[in-house]
């Protein structure tokens, strides 16, 4: 086994001078040793662009390791809990990984980028847990954080802007497809994933041609309502989508000190994530052992009425009276839905679909708290799921 880490310190993306040009807002925040951007202009504007049009968000944070060698696939497919022998070179896997104890880990993206070649994307570092799976295997594992930055762009243009940009053959990449094309004489890697639940690309290349892939980027959207985009627009497009985000929906297992703190696949609706008729991944027993015997926990979307926000709020099973059964995790009003929305986890055997549930607002105005107790309808359908996501090739825009 070859393990190569990065030490960690203060970053700045290799976008960041593009990024300086055009903020306004100067709110930054730390995403695992690098600045990055809470938003640019404004908010508001930087969502309806994911929505309206393309936002591009710069995902170089993201941990990227480069895993190879003979028992590559061995290597992923006892460490996730899906199959990984049906990702083909050319896709790419959503996937989570858990303990022993069938908790998640975290979650991410494995890109097959050829027979036995993969990259692992997530939000959190986890070369540890990855050296200790990898013992007995003849696999290499490279931290390649530092050498790779990306873009995501994201919205019902962003086909547009990438035909324009010259990507030949963009239109037939499907949902979860991945291919490199040329760019400047250099080679770009482009996947059609994205966190926002619609029409998306991620565009993947080395640092030292960063700039030139953000010049490029938006020149060729300048006609096509390109905005950069920070994390506060990310989060209300992939709630819309409901995504899971690691400290809102579950803490990663190995961060939990107390009993019960954690989650499995299964009570974060991810059961179609595990493989069963595989003979061994890491919590396999003990998921086994929880599907026999019921889950403890359940993830919900709800469909909340009014238009109070419900950050943080107590969920219960009854309007008045009786012991809370549950809490939101995340929680927005939806512009484009017209809903307010969240998600949230609930103890079984509540959060059936279609289950009216009570959610305990608080919320304040000039000073003045108020308390209200909305009903919440148990949805099973993400709040945004346009059909141009899948389409392929995509509608131009």
């Amino acid at each position: 086994m070859t393990v190569t880490e990065v030490d960690l310190g203060r970053y700045q993306s290799p976008f960041y001078p593009r990024q300086a040009e055009i903020d306004r807002l100067n709110r930054w925040h730390e995403w695992k040793g690098y600045s990055s951007a809470d938003g640019f202009y404004d908010t508001t504007l930087e969502y309806f662009a994911t929505r309206n049009s393309a936002g591009a968000f710069d995902i170089t944070p993201m941990t990227k390791y480069r895993i190879t060698g003979p028992d590559a696939l061995d290597f992923l497919d006892r460490l996730v809990t899906r199959n990984m022998r049906k990702i083909k070179p050319g896709r790419v896997a959503y996937a989570v990984w858990c303990d022993d104890g069938g908790h998640v880990i975290d979650d991410g993206t494995i890109f097959h980028l050829q027979e036995g070649e993969y990259r692992l994307c997530s939000q959190e570092r986890h070369m540890a847990w990855f050296k200790a799976a990898a013992i007995g295997m003849d696999v290499t594992i490279v931290d390649e954080t530092e050498e790779i930055c990306g873009l995501a762009l994201q919205g019902p243009t962003s086909f547009s802007i990438l035909n324009e940009l010259g990507l030949s053959g963009i239109d037939q990449l499907r949902p979860f497809g991945l291919a490199n094309y040329d760019f400047n004489g250099t080679d770009i890697m482009v996947s059609r994933t994205g966190f926002t639940g619609d029409l998306g690309y991620e565009l993947w290349i080395t640092n030292d041609r960063a700039i030139e892939l953000w010049d490029a980027l938006f020149e060729a959207g300048k006609h096509f309502g390109i905005m950069a985009m920070g994390t506060a627009a990310l989060e209300h497009a992939r709630i819309e989508a409901g995504f899971l985000a690691p400290f809102e929906e579950f803490l990663p297992a190995h961060t939990t000190v107390r009993t019960g703190r954690a989650r499995s696949p299964l009570e974060l609706g991810l059961e179609w994530l595990v493989d069963f008729s595989k003979p061994c991944f890491n919590g396999r027993r003990a998921l086994l052992d929880e599907k026999k015997n019921g889950s403890t926990w359940r993830l919900v979307k709800l469909d909340i009425e009014g238009n109070k926000e419900a950050h943080q709020a107590f969920i219960f099973p009854k309007k008045n009276g009786g012991k809370e059964c549950g809490f939101v995790t995340s929680a927005m009003w939806s512009p484009v839905c017209k809903q307010n929305i969240a998600l949230g986890t609930v103890r079984t055997p509540h959060g059936n679909v279609g289950d009216k549930l009570w959610v305990e607002i608080y919320y304040q105005r000039e000073m003045h708290w108020s308390r209200v107790m909305a009903e919440a309808t148990v949805v099973d359908k993400p709040f945004w799921d346009p059909p141009r996501k899948r389409s392929t090739p995509p509608e131009p825009y």
